[in-house]
Formats: C-alpha cells, structure tokens, sequence
C-alpha cells in the first residue's frame, strides 16, 4: 500500500541569474517526512524553482510516496507542468523532462500554485542555504 503526500517545494536566486538555493518539504499527514535546502551556485530563479521541485520528487519516491500533491509559488512552472504554458528555454526544458519523468512514477500527481505566504518553510530553507545557515 503506497502513502499520500504532500510537498512545498521552492526556489530562489538573488540576481537574476545569480547565487540560487533550493527548498522542499515534503510531509505526509501533516508530519515532515523530509525536508531540505541547498545552495546550486548562479543560477536563473526558475531553474532553482525547477530544481526545487525534482529534488523534493526524488525525496517523494525514496519515502515511498504513490499520490503526491505538489505546492509551488511559481505560476510560471506550474503553469508548465499542468500544460497551461509552453517551456520555450532549453535549459528549463531539460529540467522540465526530468520533472515529467519523475512524475510518471507516481500513480497520480496534482501540482497547484499557492501564494508566497503559504509556502513559508520551504521559502526558509532556501534562504537559510543562500545565507550558509544549512
């Protein structure tokens, strides 16, 4: 019997491109499974979104998650992800496959865009990791 989870998953960089982190929590009912934040170099704010992402995925599966709903403040890749918007960057399309992929390991998968304000921990790690506190 797999598990149903939940994941807040962000990314940020300061500089757009420039010094990038990503944050993710993933949490099954109500308690944290997993949480994480790291620094990736320079990088543009969406690729830290997208790396957001497929690492809380890859953290998803390891911990045996089946049904998954993902929780992001980033309208533009949610937007990509649920085929509202075409992924036109080839750096971002890259890092679009590999979420795709890693979602057609789940049974089923639901991604909705939430306000900043809602996505408060993940938020933390990535500035925790850019500050060097993590």
């Amino acid at each position: 019997m797999g598990s149903s989870m939940v994941l807040f998953c962000d990314g940020a960089s300061r500089g757009n491109p420039g010094p990038g982190a990503y944050g993710f929590v993933l949490y099954n009912n109500n308690l944290v499974v997993f949480e994480e934040g790291q620094k990736l170099g320079s990088v543009t704010n969406n690729t830290a979104e997208y790396q957001g992402l497929i690492k809380g995925l890859e953290a998803a599966l390891k911990h045996g998650a089946t049904e998954l709903l993902i929780k992001s403040d980033s309208e533009l890749m949610v937007r990509q992800l649920n085929g509202i918007y075409k992924v036109k960057t080839p750096h971002i399309k890259t890092l679009f496959d590999t979420a795709r992929g890693l979602l057609q390991k789940f049974n089923s998968t639901k991604i909705e865009h939430i306000r900043r304000e809602e996505n408060t921990r993940a938020d933390k790690l990535c500035n925790q990791a850019l500050d060097g506190e993590i």
